[in-house]
C-alpha cells in the first residue's frame, strides 16, 4: 500500500476499512498529507448549518403510495436495507425482510412490528440457490404475489487495487454483489410479470462511477450493477416492469462508523462532500420508495446518485 499516492478516495477507504486502532494511528498522517490538496479549516461551522432534518416524509404524511404492494428487500436487517424495508412498510407495502443470520432477521422484524408495520422475515444468503428459492416461495405463501424487489446485499472482503485482487476474493465479490443480484431478479421475474407496474431496484454505489482506489474489485462490481440496471430495464420496459438503481455516496452506517467517530477522518471526508455532511439511511430509503411508486412511473433504466454533491453529473 503506497501512501505517497494517496488521494481523497484513498483516505476515505482507509478510514472505512482499517481497524479502529490502525485507523486512529493513520488518520493524523493522512490529514497532514490531505491538507496539501483540500483546506479543511472551518468545516465544522459549515456542517452545523446543514444537518439532516429527521422530519422525513414518512413520519409526517398519511400518504400510502405502496398500499397493497408486496416487497422483498435483501440484506435488510441493518443500515440502508433496514431503512428501505421500514420506509416501504410505512408507505403501505407488505415487506419481507431478509438476511444471512436468523437472529438479525428476528430482531429487525420485532423492531418494525413494534411500529405496527406489516413485515415478515426470512433467512436468506443471496448466494445460496435454495435460500433464494425459499425467499420467493415463502413470500408467495404469505402474500400471494410479489410487486417489488430491492437487491441490496453486498460484500467486500479485502482492500487493495483492482489488479492486486486475489482471484478468490474477486469471485466472492462478484458472486454476491453482481451474480446474486442478477439471479434474484431472474428468479423473481415470473412473479413480477404477474402483477402490473412491478419494480426492481439494485443498490449500487458512487464507487460505480468513481472507483475507490483501495476498493478496486468492489467498485467494478458496483459499475456492473449499473450496467445490469440499464440492460434489464430495456428488456423489461415493454412488459411494464421498471428497473432502476440507487448509487449512495457516503452514508452514516456501521460501515462508515470510523468516519464520524474521529474528527480528523470526518473532516477529510466532509471536505469532499459539497453538502458537508454524511448521508442518512432514511434519505436513501426515500429515494427507493419514490422509484418503486407510481410517482416514478415514467422512470426506468436510471441510476440515482445520492451523494451530497460528490461526483455530480450532467
Amino acid at each position: 500500500m503506497k501512501t505517497t499516492a494517496i488521494n481523497a478516495t484513498t483516505s476515505l477507504i482507509l478510514a472505512f476499512k482499517l481497524s479502529k486502532g490502525v485507523a486512529r494511528l493513520t488518520q493524523p498522517i493522512l490529514a497532514n498529507h490531505y491538507k496539501k490538496f483540500v483546506p479543511i479549516v472551518g468545516i465544522n461551522q459549515s456542517i452545523s448549518k446543514n444537518r439532516y432534518c429527521s422530519n422525513t416524509f414518512a413520519a409526517n404524511s398519511s400518504m400510502k403510495r405502496l398500499e397493497g404492494k408486496v416487497a422483498v428487500v435483501t440484506a435488510s436487517t441493518d443500515g440502508i436495507g433496514f431503512a428501505i424495508a421500514k420506509r416501504l412498510a410505512q408507505e403501505g407495502a407488505n415487506v419481507v425482510i431478509s438476511s444471512r443470520k436468523q437472529n438479525n432477521v428476528d430482531r429487525a422484524v420485532e423492531e418494525l412490528c413494534k411500529l405496527q408495520l406489516n413485515v415478515v422475515g426470512l433467512k436468506c444468503h443471496v448466494g445460496d440457490a435454495k435460500d433464494r428459492k425459499e425467499l420467493f416461495e415463502g413470500t408467495i405463501r404469505k402474500y400471494g404475489k410479489l410487486n417489488i424487489l430491492v437487491s441490496n446485499a453486498a460484500t467486500n472482503p479485502a482492500v487493495g487495487g483492482v489488479l492486486d485482487c486475489d482471484e478468490r476474493v474477486w469471485d466472492k465479490i462478484f458472486d454476491v454483489n453482481v451474480k446474486s443480484s442478477y439471479l434474484l431478479a431472474k428468479e423473481a421475474l415470473p412473479w413480477l410479470r404477474k402483477e402490473k407496474n412491478s419494480n426492481i431496484v439494485f443498490v449500487s454505489s458512487i464507487a460505480g462511477y468513481d472507483a475507490f482506489e483501495l476498493l478496486g474489485a468492489y467498485s467494478v462490481s458496483k459499475t456492473a450493477l449499473i450496467g445490469l440496471t440499464k440492460a434489464a430495464a430495456k428488456d423489461l420496459a415493454s412488459e411494464g416492469i421498471r428497473v432502476n438503481c440507487l448509487a449512495p455516496g457516503i452514508i452514516k452506517t456501521k460501515f462508515s462508523k470510523s468516519l464520524y467517530e474521529s474528527k480528523t477522518a470526518e473532516e477529510m471526508v466532509l471536505a469532499r462532500i459539497p453538502m458537508r455532511r454524511l448521508g442518512m439511511t432514511e434519505e436513501m430509503a426515500g429515494i427507493v420508495a419514490f422509484l418503486v411508486s407510481d410517482d416514478a412511473s415514467y422512470i426506468t433504466g436510471e441510476s440515482i446518485v445520492a451523494a451530497g454533491g460528490m461526483c455530480a453529473r450532467l
